[in-house]
């Protein structure tokens, strides 16, 4: 297939995992970078070829361009994100979606009125393990699935303390929609993305409160600017009722716990897994009374490489890739049903 010509919005440090793998991919070619720090585009193309832009309105005006990634703060991910659509080009745009469902739905109307490709950076769709899993549970080896857990935790580390992570009108939320959506999704994505039908949630935010007081071990996504805010939630838990199996969840960017957990565990009748998030996973089952436990392992490929080829691919064919935005939106549901009911403190229907 011929090469796609490709803008990176955003230089960051998402943007720059981007632009890693779009230099990778036999499918496309990087032509353009856009940040409003100058610096950091001119870099981007010092770096990779192309050329430097501020302002993503004047890149989106060059028909050679045929493709971008939406690498910005989770508010800008629908004005952009639709702008670039109607500017006539495929759109991958990281995640969550945006910041509201009905905003998603809106990004999904508009890909399909410019007959473009719109996928979003849920990257575990594209994780060897996850798919294997996947296949596993299609395939009945578990049984009947009836319930998910899922924890994501760790010490004292929230991302970039009074920076846009922790700016509610900026991110949208904090542990929630950095880390929660892409458990839930990768939940939603192995059991083949079951219809939601309520959740109820809490969230804390405590420990980032007062932002000079905050003792912290890991402050990635930048050092803390204290003359910013923190209004959004470090700490969160809830069960989701679908309409196949019920998953609970427990997250927090920061906790007065020194230990971590980056895990899911699938219950089936027949057998579990529980997945190292980003790692590998064992299969607990039984036979002729007898329990066994199943470590499989096989060579992974880069799942950040797997999800551009496949985007651009995608964008090529016409054929939705396994990110496609339609198959992503019931994972947004659940994030707007989870802030509604930490809000009304009650359990809320989809």
């Amino acid at each position: 297939m011929k090469k796609l010509n490709v803008a990176i919005i955003g230089c960051g440090a998402i943007g720059s995992t981007h632009a890693q793998h779009y230099s990778k991919s036999p499918y496309g070619k990087l032509t353009a970078f856009v940040d409003i720090i100058p610096e950091r585009a001119r870099s981007f193309a010092e770096q990779y070829g192309g050329e430097a832009y501020e302002d993503y309105r004047k890149m989106l005006k060059d028909p050679s361009i045929d493709a971008v990634s939406v690498c910005l703060p989770n508010v800008l991910h629908a004005p952009v994100t639709i702008a670039a659509l109607k500017a006539g080009k495929h759109v991958l745009c990281e995640k969550p979606i945006a910041i509201s469902a009905t905003q998603a739905e809106s990004m999904s109307a508009a890909a399909k009125a410019a007959g473009k490709t719109l996928a979003i950076g849920v990257v575990n769709r594209y994780n060897s393990n996850v798919n294997w899993i996947r296949d596993m549970i299609a395939a009945g080896d578990l049984g009947e699935v009836y319930h998910v857990h899922t924890q994501f935790r760790a010490h004292r580390s929230i991302p970039g303390l009074g920076g846009w992570f922790t700016t509610k009108e900026k991110s949208g939320g904090g542990v929630m929609v950095d880390w929660g959506v892409h458990f839930i999704d990768l939940i939603m994505y192995c059991l083949g993305v079951p219809q939601p039908l309520s959740v109820s949630g809490v969230a804390h935010a405590r420990l980032g409160a007062k932002p000079r007081d905050y003792a912290y071990t890991n402050m990635w996504a930048g050092p803390p600017n204290y003359k910013g805010v923190c209004d959004v939630e470090e700490a969160v838990s809830g069960l989701v009722r679908t309409s196949g199996p019920s998953i609970a969840f427990e997250g927090a960017w920061a906790q007065n716990i020194g230990e971590g957990a980056m895990l899911i565990d699938f219950l089936g009748e027949k057998a579990g897994i529980r997945l190292t998030y980003g790692g590998s996973f064992t299969v607990y089952s039984h036979k002729d009374g007898r329990l066994y436990k199943t470590e499989p392992s096989m060579r992974a490929e880069s799942m950040f490489q797997v999800e551009i080829d496949s985007f651009l691919q995608s964008a090529a064919s016409g054929k939705p890739c396994a990110s496609d935005i339609d198959a992503v939106i019931p994972t947004q549901k659940v994030l707007d049903a989870f802030y509604r009911s930490a809000k009304a403190g009650r359990e809320v229907k989809i």
